[in-house]
């Protein structure tokens, strides 16, 4: 099986923590030159210097963030004129929880802001290298909520979807230039952001942190959470040369929790 990315660079959003900087560390050890974007400039340094190297690869480093669309274009077309990027990886933390009929309108431009259109700003950045090159790989780590919708994620359950559909959009589009787009739909990941869920829902319900884990994992056929590197060994794997004729998908990496095909 062809996973050898050297040659390549990738350009991992949301790098700094969680996913982002375990599929940062998967693409390197498969031979990939890796740029880390994150808005916290010492965390990103930090990951970008850890990362694994062997031969001649580089690896660097962004600031940015994917709420300031303008200068975010501009720092990614920057980074893609002197090193085309032929792998990006979208990855932005999800929306406050809360049901959808309560949040107010601007919660759902914000979200869309930071997720669809930052996603989209930045496949326009790159994509005149994956073009020059015949070669590219788009993954957008999105949700399970894509498929069944989670309770209490009322907005992101809406944005989700939308990046979904430009996704598979993107997809039929690309495809003739040697371009894939896949998303992946993390289950119930020890990250910051199963930390924040977990808050959130003590909160508004009174109940223990605890309780409410041991709730959620009652719904996962393999009765763990999973840990932020089996979700970036997907990722990963979906940037391979292994997965040129793959493209157009939703992969869930749940557990088994998801009930639908």
């Amino acid at each position: 099986m062809d996973l050898n990315l050297t040659g390549k660079h990738a350009l991992v959003c949301g790098g700094s923590e969680g996913i982002g900087r375990a599929t940062a560390h998967e693409l390197a050890l498969l031979g990939a030159d890796v740029t880390v974007l994150s808005r916290r400039p010492e965390a990103v340094q930090q990951v970008a210097s850890a990362l694994p190297r062997s031969g001649a690869q580089a690896h660097g480093w962004i600031a940015g963030d994917v709420a300031d669309a303008v200068r975010l274009r501009s720092q990614v077309e920057a980074l893609a004129a002197g090193k085309p990027v032929h792998i990006l990886v979208n990855n932005t933390g999800g929306p406050p929880g809360g049901p959808a009929y309560t949040a107010d309108s601007a919660a759902f431009v914000d979200a869309f802001n930071r997720h669809l259109i930052a996603n989209q700003v930045l496949v326009q950045a790159v994509l005149p290298g994956m073009q020059g090159a015949g070669w590219g790989r788009i993954v957008n780590v999105v949700s399970t909520s894509v498929k069944e919708p989670i309770a209490n994620l009322g907005v992101s359950n809406t944005i989700r979807g939308a990046v979904a559909s430009w996704a598979k959009t993107l997809s039929a589009e690309l495809g003739g230039h040697g371009i894939t787009v896949n998303n992946v739909l993390p289950g119930y990941t020890r990250t910051a952001r199963l930390e924040q869920i977990l808050r959130d829902r003590s909160l508004a319900t009174g109940k223990p942190e605890d309780e409410i884990a041991r709730g959620m994992l009652a719904t996962v056929p393999v009765a763990r959470f999973a840990e932020a590197s089996e979700t970036a060994a997907a990722i990963a794997f979906l940037c391979s040369p292994a997965a040129g004729y793959i493209s157009g998908i939703n992969l869930p990496v749940d557990g088994g929790r998801t009930r639908s095909l």
